[in-house]
């Protein structure tokens, strides 16, 4: 049985699960109630519960890196759950519902990414300022999106970067990127700051706050489900490798179908997620379970990024 009714051509990889899975992964989860056991293990878990409700039941300073993508402040569907926009003030205190007690997971060295849009950037702004230190706006290119006789194509997200202080872990060199050189510059007679392969010439270049070599998940990418709001394990995978080590743990109370436990569990990191849809769970453990044996990462390949498109992936 498929997750929707839809009817899906012959080449489409989006994940699809049997009743005997459903089955075999809900024994795989964790719920609320099992938080109240002295010896639960959350670490490599999905827990299916409403965060609100179990926020004050997690560990204090486990978190190395706090990867939040919570719904944006528009009308969307979520499996059954719908969430309805709001004005700027009333979202602005939805974020204060959750996100402060959030803060006593965190290790005093942690990261935190908050994923919002343009019309909600402001409000999650004004809520880092209030608890953190901000490092850094990032804006990705989202390729994907509807025209507007009336107003630009909205074609962009923002990703907020804090730190709990100022010592954290950013590791510069795990996240740059692999450009194709198209004007070489010799010095001496000798390639200048790029090398030529056999592949053709290329320039290894530092991580920049604006990011146009994202795919968002498709049909035809074995990554892909039928979240409405997925992000691609391409992009959360520059968020793990930059800010946490190998063997940290990596947290995502908005867990979604699992992209940020699947991508830190294929580059060896610790994860735990909270997702209050038992399906989006199920999925993400149908996806784990794949990770287990394979670590591809679409545009990600021998520890390079590659550019959005290129043939070399």
């Amino acid at each position: 049985m498929e997750n929707t009714g839809k009817i899906r051509a012959a080449r489409n990889r989006t994940l699809r699960l049997t009743e005997n899975e459903r089955t075999e992964y809900k024994k795989k989860l964790l719920y609320a109630e099992d938080l109240d056991s002295e010896h639960c293990c959350i670490q490599n878990k999905i827990i299916c519960a409403d965060l609100a409700g179990i926020s004050g039941k997690l560990p204090e300073a486990f978190v190395d890196l706090l990867i939040i993508d919570p719904p944006y402040n528009l009308n969307k569907y979520f499996g059954d759950f719908k969430f309805s926009k709001q004005s700027d003030e009333e979202y602005l205190e939805y974020l204060r519902g959750w996100f402060p007690p959030l803060l006593r997971t965190l290790k005093p060295s942690a990261s935190i990414y908050i994923c919002c849009d343009w019309k909600n950037s402001c409000c999650v702004y004004t809520l880092l300022k209030e608890f953190c230190i901000v490092q850094n706006r990032i804006t990705w290119q989202r390729e994907k999106g509807r025209g507007s006789k009336r107003n630009w194509k909205n074609s962009c997200e923002d990703i907020w970067f804090a730190t709990v202080s100022a010592d954290y872990y950013f590791n510069v060199d795990s996240v740059k990127q692999r450009r194709k050189v198209l004007a070489p510059y010799r010095q001496d007679g000798k390639p200048k700051d790029w090398e030529e392969t056999e592949e053709g010439r290329f320039r290894m270049t530092h991580p920049g706050n604006f990011w146009d070599d994202i795919s968002v998940p498709y049909w035809s990418m074995s990554e892909n489900t039928d979240h409405p709001t997925q992000k691609s394990e391409k992009l959360l995978a520059k968020l793990i490798l930059a800010s946490s080590k190998e063997g940290g743990m990596v947290f995502d109370p908005f867990s979604g179908s699992g992209s940020t436990a699947v991508t830190a569990k294929k580059l060896g990191r610790n994860f735990c997620g909270v997702e209050i849809n038992e399906e989006y769970c199920l999925w993400a453990q149908k996806r784990l379970e794949a990770a287990e044996t394979d670590k591809t990462i679409q545009g990600y390949t021998g520890g390079i990024f590659w550019e959005r498109n290129s043939r070399f992936k």
